[in-house]
């Protein structure tokens, strides 16, 4: 691998880095992914796939065999317990989860992020390194020299990227050697997560749930077939029975043999990246925001990361897009980085004050079923408006003069303003409108032959016909027409026909 030319090096093979893979093969861009582990996670981590993430892997016609692989709808329900085996002091529903929405032609899913990387892995054949990792890097005018180490021998090797895309992780090595620093509240606790086996169904089969907090940690199922993981605080005490513990977390009504398989400690990490550039160099995902787990926003933040990034890398890199068009990915990512990890912290605080409560409540003795106020809104979990709600301002979207809409994380309004996610209506059956947007430009109108005649553009671009009655879901009249980038993201929009030619 000395000195080889490479136009995209992928750091990093957890799922935002496998979904960037598979968007730039996509997009017909070559790519070298390198991960210093040996092989992918063995541990489930991540536990949402989200309703746009699917949309994401709908396009990448990934979404049938993630969702055939994930747990059913019934179990995109959170459940509130003092132990496992009592009745629930407090439930909610995953919006986007746990039944369709109107909203989109998707719905999100419940899976372990080790049952999801196989399936971003077989998605794209460019080459993946394992074992490998990034020791050093230089940028100069025409691309990034990268020093690569083999972790088994030593074995140092050189390649030349023109961009280096780094989604290594809440220790990014790349975010350390360009030396940018981080907001927020930094590390918020020390976990331990616990993988093992035992026979749990007749205290959950009837109440199936994706995930179970209880005032002795949190469980999880893991695959439909079987499998557990716990989630606690670490103890101060790392020499320790593990199937002990989580026997005692368990809760004493329930008499099941503990077979741990796996142990983690890991750290939950609050923050976002001052900048997600550096020249030629990218974050992405936890290298850019790492994000507390409760809600499952932080995996499905990153890969809305390089869905936003992937296209553009690809416009320059083919000759459509000036380079200019790469400063657009901070200004249009980082303010949605914050406002996820605004999110991730009050789910986390909730959640802690709702166990500590609940302990405290049972270690006194005051406690009875149905007495317990719960400490958040019927709202919680309910966060389709930072999903789908989203919204971009930069100098890759024309404003309209149409006014910002206010920032709500619970509801969602679709609009089709410049900026935002295009709205999901049905243009036939089975058909979403955003089953037309591709590695293209998309111009939807109710009246094709009259755009074909007044675009002007050298872009990758195709026209959709929209079906009578269609237009106003958009906010565009008979002869109007929205312009949609890439990544579905509105980027012009003209409510009736423009006087004269449409230079794009």
């Amino acid at each position: 691998m000395a000195d080889t030319e490479i136009e995209v090096l992928i750091v990093g093979g957890g799922p935002v880095g496998l979904t960037a893979r598979a968007l730039l093969d996509r997009w017909g861009v070559p790519s070298l992914l390198v991960e210093r582990h040996r092989e992918l996670s063995p541990f489930p981590r991540s536990r949402l796939v989200n309703v746009r993430s699917m949309e994401i892997f709908r396009a990448l016609g990934l979404a049938d065999t993630v969702r055939a692989r994930a747990f059913g709808p019934e179990f995109g329900r959170v459940r509130f317990r003092e132990t496992l085996g009592d009745s629930d002091f407090g439930s909610e529903t995953l919006v986007g989860v746990h039944a369709p929405i109107p909203e989109s032609p998707e719905t999100g899913v419940v899976t372990s992020q080790d049952r999801l990387e196989p399936t971003l892995l077989a998605a794209a054949a460019t080459p993946i390194r394992f074992g490998v990792e990034l020791v050093g890097l230089e940028e100069d005018t025409d691309g990034v020299a990268v020093t690569l180490a083999d972790r088994a021998d030593g074995t140092r090797t050189r390649v030349r990227a023109r961009y280096v895309l780094a989604a290594d992780g809440a220790n990014s090595t790349v975010r350390g050697l360009l030396g940018i620093g981080t907001t927020g509240p930094g590390a918020i606790g020390e976990v331990t997560t616990v993988v093992f086996d035992a026979d749990l169904r007749h205290w959950c089969a009837q109440q199936p749930g994706g995930l179970y907090f209880t005032a002795f940690g949190s469980f999880a199922p893991l695959y439909p077939e079987g499998g557990w993981a716990w989630f606690g605080p670490a103890p101060a005490e790392r020499d320790v029975d593990w199937s002990a513990l989580v026997a005692h977390a368990l809760g004493p009504g329930i008499d099941a043999e503990v077979e741990v398989a796996r142990i983690q400690h890991w750290t939950m990490n609050a923050f976002v990246a001052e900048r997600f550039r550096a020249g030629r160099i990218f974050l992405a995902g936890d290298a850019a925001h790492a994000v507390p787990i409760l809600g499952g926003l932080g995996m499905n933040a990153g890969v809305g990361d390089v869905h936003n990034l992937c296209w553009k890398l690809a416009g320059v890199l083919r000759g459509w897009a000036e380079p200019s068009l790469l400063e657009t990915y901070e200004p249009e990512r980082l303010p949605a980085a914050h406002r996820t990890l605004r999110q991730a912290v009050a789910n986390a605080g909730r959640v802690r004050h709702a166990q500590a409560a609940r302990r405290a409540q049972r270690e006194s003795g005051d406690v009875a079923a149905g007495e317990v106020e719960l400490p958040w809104t019927e709202r919680y979990f309910d966060q389709i408006g930072l999903v789908l709600g989203v919204g971009y301002e930069s100098d890759a979207i024309t404003p309209d003069g149409s006014p910002s809409p206010p920032d709500s994380d619970s509801a969602y309004l679709p609009r089709a303003r410049p900026g935002s996610r295009m709205p999901h209506v049905w243009l036939a059956p089975g058909r979403s409108s955003l089953d037309a947007i591709g590695e293209w430009f998309t111009v939807l109108t109710a009246d094709p032959a009259g755009w074909e005649k007044r675009i002007s553009t050298g872009l990758p671009l195709r026209i959709e016909r929209l079906p009578d009655g269609h237009a106003d879901a958009f906010g565009i009249g008979a002869d109007g027409a929205l312009l949609v980038r890439p990544d579905g993201h509105v980027g012009a929009r003209w409510p009736d026909a423009p006087d004269g030619p449409v230079p794009l």
